[in-house]
């Protein structure tokens, strides 16, 4: 069994669930997760974890993103993006771009954002796209996220009409692309919905890094500490990883905050702490 990361560039039209089943097959094994949806027509960087490390996958779904897409004003949607029926027009062709980027700063900083019905957010045990399938729609409670970033380029297009501007966003995990361009549409007086969304990156891992998935081989996964690379690590000796291997506590390592890695000294991961105590403990290769 392979314990690695992948780093796939996910193609449109595929849903991530479909990316982990292609990755089961070329890897020939069924330990396989990914770090955090990507909708099926997005593009870009999606952490596809093997083995022992869809046990870190939750550190990796923590890490901030970015993202580039496009904002079609005056026309809202019913999924708010591209793929869903048109469901309200306005002519915005007045709208400034000093307007749209006085909306975006609005929308940067920490924000509350209402999840979009077609997301994989649980209400009541039910996924929120499930229920949107059946025409259901519930009340969704704001979540707090952070934008760090929401940049907007001038039109190049006008489409029927509509003006669609470029637009890259920096932000915290959580964050709906497609809910923050519907936001930016209501706030300069009328509606829009998001097309083209790429994810350019995962924490450090970034669109140079990923492989097309009918290119991607044993050969492209990355070992279990460089997935978790964008964390702080800490070395310890053979006695260390003794330790280590029986759960027990490590002395607080001063200056680090959160999650940490653990090595051993020849670089290979043995656990991840938080403090002093282990979060998920992995027992050295070989063993």
């Amino acid at each position: 069994m392979i314990d690695g990361l992948a780093v796939v560039d996910k193609p449109a039209g595929w849903t991530s669930h479909d990316v982990v089943a292609r990755c089961r097959k070329i890897f020939g094994q069924k330990r396989v997760g990914h770090s955090g949806t990507l909708d099926p027509d997005a593009t870009g960087v999606l952490l596809v974890g093997l083995g022992r490390v869809t046990r870190l996958l939750r550190f990796l779904t923590d890490l901030p993103k970015s993202y580039e897409g496009e904002v079609v004003l005056g026309v809202a949607t019913s999924t708010l993006d591209a793929s869903g029926d048109v469901v309200q027009a306005w002519d915005m062709s007045s709208v400034t771009l000093d307007q749209l980027r006085a909306a975006a700063r609005a929308l940067t900083g920490p924000i509350l954002q209402v999840p979009p019905m077609v997301s994989a957010v649980k209400v009541d045990g039910k996924r929120l796209h499930d229920l949107a399938r059946q025409g259901i729609e519930v009340e969704r409670k704001p979540r707090p996220v952070t934008v760090h970033r929401f940049d907007i380029a001038r039109s190049a297009l006008v489409e029927a009409g509509s003006p669609v501007h470029p637009i890259s966003v920096d932000c915290s995990s959580g964050t709906y692309i497609r809910t923050l361009a519907a936001d930016l549409g209501q706030a300069v007086g009328g509606g829009a919905h998001l097309r083209n969304l790429r994810r350019t990156a995962i924490g450090s891992f970034v669109v140079a890094d990923a492989v097309p998935l009918e290119s991607l081989t044993p050969a492209d996964v990355v070992s279990p500490a460089e997935a978790l690379r964008d964390y702080p690590c800490t070395v310890v000796d053979a006695e260390g990883v003794a330790a280590v291997g029986f759960g027990r506590s490590l002395p607080v390592v001063p200056d680090i905050q959160g999650p940490y890695r653990v090595l051993d000294t020849d670089g290979r991961l043995v656990a991840v702490y938080e403090g002093s105590r282990p979060a998920v403990v992995l027992a050295p290769a070989g063993t």
